[in-house]
């Protein structure tokens, strides 16, 4: 079992920065593929980016590829989505999950088998 804790969420400027931390309790955590996913007002839940267990590897959704970083501290049992630039179409309520086994398509939110409550980020422009 895995409990994930969002947190760092709030209002940002477009074009300013917001890092949110996702905690996770449990000792395993650092066999866990870990996720970050989205959903705005009225839209199906979108997958941003995802790290592998050991944070050799990671892929991002199209649109934040060069503004948001994945990264990892298995020491700390925490995941981290870093946002630079953030655009007014990035606001949404922000998930982190966990996976047993990378699905694939890293994309599929049914592939992931624990998820946290979210937190809200509001880009103003």
């Amino acid at each position: 079992q895995v409990q994930l804790v969002e947190s760092g969420g709030g209002l940002v400027q477009a074009g300013g920065s917001l890092r949110l931390p996702c905690a996770a309790s449990g000792r395993t955590f650092s066999s866990y593929a870990m996720g970050w996913f989205r959903q705005a007002p009225g839209k199906e839940r979108e997958f941003v980016a995802v790290i592998s267990w050991s944070g050799g590897s990671t892929t991002y959704l199209d649109s934040v590829k060069g503004r948001f970083t994945i990264s990892r501290d298995n020491a700390k049992n925490t995941v981290y989505l870093q946002m630079n630039s953030p655009k007014p179409e990035d606001r949404a309520v922000y998930y982190c999950a966990a996976a047993r086994q990378l699905p694939l398509p890293v994309g599929i939110a049914s592939g992931y088998d624990y998820w946290g409550q979210g937190t809200q980020v509001t880009v103003s422009s």
